[in-house]
């Protein structure tokens, strides 16, 4: 049930207005899907952080049909990212470099999305990692506990649109 209620705020935290629309798929683990007009994603905070600032910190993978586009990885950090530095992403012993802007990172192209997506079917834990502009260690904690369950039902959504 905690976790039900996490995402339901985490949901309507993270979202600018017009995602009151956002229809749930499901919760699977520590992990939502959800449909939001032309996209569907899986999503899910941390059970670790460093203390936010600004906007809760968050892992997704969304997919949006008319732009071709399945499986991307948007990750939102619990600090901004000092310019410059490298934004690693950990998934048990593996390690993926992102792109980061300010607060958000991805992975630098569809082949990394894939390879990232299929070790978090398979991963028990994902940890992104970074310095703030005030040299502080950002390091934030993902259990992987239904990501593979939220990640196909959002893709299968948004499939079926």
């Amino acid at each position: 049930m905690r976790s039900l209620l996490s995402f339901l705020f985490l949901s309507m935290a993270l979202a600018p207005p017009a995602m009151a629309a956002a229809r749930s798929l499901g919760v699977f683990g520590v992990w939502g899907a959800f449909a939001e007009g032309p996209r569907c994603y899986a999503i899910a905070a941390p059970y670790r952080t460093t203390a936010p600032e600004g906007a809760r910190p968050f892992v997704a993978i969304g997919n949006w049909p008319r732009r071709h586009v399945a499986g991307l990885l948007h990750v939102r950090l619990s600090r901004p990212a000092r310019a410059g530095s490298a934004v690693l992403l950990r998934i048990d012993g593996r390690v993926f470099q992102l792109v980061g802007r300010a607060r958000d990172a991805w992975a630098p192209d569809a082949r990394a999305d894939a390879e990232i997506g299929d070790a978090m079917r398979t991963g028990v834990e994902l940890s992104v990692e970074t310095r703030a502009a005030d040299g502080t260690l950002v390091r934030d904690h993902y259990h992987l506990r239904g990501a593979a369950t939220a990640i196909d039902a959002a893709a299968l959504a948004c499939r079926a649109r």
